[in-house]
């Protein structure tokens, strides 16, 4: 029976126990195809074994062999202590930096790509040189952040912590290269850093750009949208707007290049695009919203001017008793230059009335531009025709005013001449020759027209010319006057 006991109790002795794998960054990891034996389990069977002889008074075998082979049999053939000695304390370290310069690797890893993000972000949007250099820059560093983690993979390679057979020395080695390893990739990482915050202002002016990019895309689709719907509705009005639709539809390309995004035609150039996407929809819509108001104006205008190019035919058929008037009580020159207004004045009219025929098809045709150029010429044409219909009849006025009463007009441009001598004077004992001698002319030129009036037949057509004249002369040289006085105030 005891045989059996002790068979049993070697047995279970000499099963390879596995000891738990220890944490990461705990210590030295140990391979799970070790063979470990418990501390003691020699001692425990020893004192079985003893017990069961004693209590059947046999020994099988002599107690000092038995006491020898024990410890052969469950010291694990020369493995490592557990715990304890340089050779574990080594090990530790050398672990230890290992997770540190893991983390380290980690850290400038996430940083460079974190960086190379927002490089890619200022590059889309800027293409100065100092976006450029920032690009350029960036690629040393990825050169030299290359070269780091390339030491770093190396100096982890090199060493293998999990080995049973790590000596001191080794772990010591080992320890030295990851600290360095450490340090420099810490190193770069606070290059890195300092490379990053250079970029502020670039990187926010380039998020910036981007930060309008969506919304600006998002507007000009709109506008386009609203744009279409404006046309529809006026389509449904029964109104054409036939170039309107033209240049709708010639957004169609550029809303394509929208779509087709920024990453293809760069961030500025899709702004840009997109900026004149909507001005050029929104003009399209607001025509489009006020083509039935426009249609409506041109309606109204082509009876309007209608009804003046009647009213002036009208008129003009009255300049002939006036240019009677002239002729019998005034000399050739206060009315020669008017004999032409009644022949001028109906072929206006004859002009004025095909152009409106026109206007009215192009308003039949829908052609909006046309018709508003045509009437607008219709008006310029009437305009013409009307004051000079209106200057036969404002002619003779004058000439019968001035006529009856000369001093009028005479002391009228007296008081002009007068009021700009008095502010030459201010402030002044002697006038600008600059403003004195415009005046002296002045008054030497009313003094002429009013003698020219003696005679029989006096041209009072002439003299009324030469006191305008005289009046503006004198507006000029106050002009002059206070342009000065007031740039030397400032």
């Amino acid at each position: 029976m005891w045989e059996r006991e002790v068979a049993a109790t070697s047995a279970q002795s000499a099963r390879p126990v596995r000891r738990p794998r220890p944490g990461h960054g705990r210590g030295p990891a140990r391979r799970l195809g070790a063979r470990w034996r418990p501390r003691g389990l020699g001692q425990r069977v020893v004192e079985r074994v003893v017990g069961v002889v004693g209590g059947v008074a046999l020994v099988v075998a002599p107690l000092p062999l038995l006491i020898a082979v024990v410890p052969v049999t469950f010291a694990g053939g020369g493995a490592r202590r557990w715990f304890g000695g340089r050779g574990e304390g080594q090990r530790a370290q050398a672990q230890a930096a290992k997770d540190e310069a893991a983390a380290a690797f980690y850290e400038l890893d996430t940083a460079q790509r974190d960086l190379r993000i927002s490089i890619e972000t200022i590059t889309a949007v800027d293409d100065s040189p100092a976006a450029r250099r920032a690009k350029t820059d960036f690629e040393a560093l990825g050169q030299r952040i290359d070269q780091v983690s390339r030491d770093y993979i190396t100096a982890v390679d090199a060493h293998d912590l999990d080995r049973d057979d790590l000596d001191a020395p080794t772990a010591s080695r080992a320890r030295a290269d990851l600290v360095r390893a450490k340090d420099e990739l810490r190193r770069t990482k606070g290059d890195l850093d300092r490379f990053a915050q250079g970029l502020g202002p670039l990187l926010e002016q380039a998020e910036t750009q981007l930060a309008r990019l969506a919304p600006a895309v998002e507007r000009a689709r709109q506008a386009l949208r609203a744009a279409g719907g404006a046309l529809d509705a006026v389509r449904g009005s029964g109104l054409r707007a036939d170039d309107l639709a033209a240049r709708l539809a010639a957004l169609a390309p550029e809303l394509t290049k929208l779509n087709e995004g920024a990453g293809r035609h760069g961030v500025q150039e899709t702004i840009r695009r997109a900026d004149d996407v909507l001005r050029r929809a929104e003009a399209v819509r607001g025509e489009a919203e006020r083509l039935p108001e426009r249609a409506a104006e041109i309606d109204r205008r082509l009876v309007s001017l209608r009804t003046r190019a009647q009213a002036i035919t009208t008129r003009t058929e009255g300049v002939a008793p006036v240019l009677s008037e002239l002729r019998r009580r005034y000399s050739a020159a206060c009315w020669q230059d008017l004999q032409t207004v009644p022949a001028q004045a109906a072929g206006d009219v004859a002009r004025a009335e095909a152009k409106l025929k026109e206007a009215q098809e192009a308003r039949d045709e829908q052609r909006w531009a046309d018709a508003t150029a045509l009437l607008t010429t219709v008006r310029a044409l009437l305009n013409t025709t009307d004051e000079a219909v209106s200057a036969a009849g404002d002619r003779l006025r004058r000439l019968d005013e001035v006529s009856y009463d000369r001093n009028k007009e005479v002391e009228r441009t007296r008081f002009a001449i007068r009021d700009a001598q008095r502010l030459a004077m201010a402030g002044r004992d002697t006038p600008d020759p600059r403003h004195a001698r415009p005046l002296d002319g002045a008054v030497e030129r009313l003094d002429r027209a009013i003698a020219g009036l003696e005679g029989r037949h006096p041209d009072w057509w002439h003299f009324l010319s030469e006191t305008e004249a005289v009046r503006q002369t004198v507006a000029h040289v106050v002009q002059e006057i206070r342009e000065e006085r007031g740039g030397s105030a400032h």
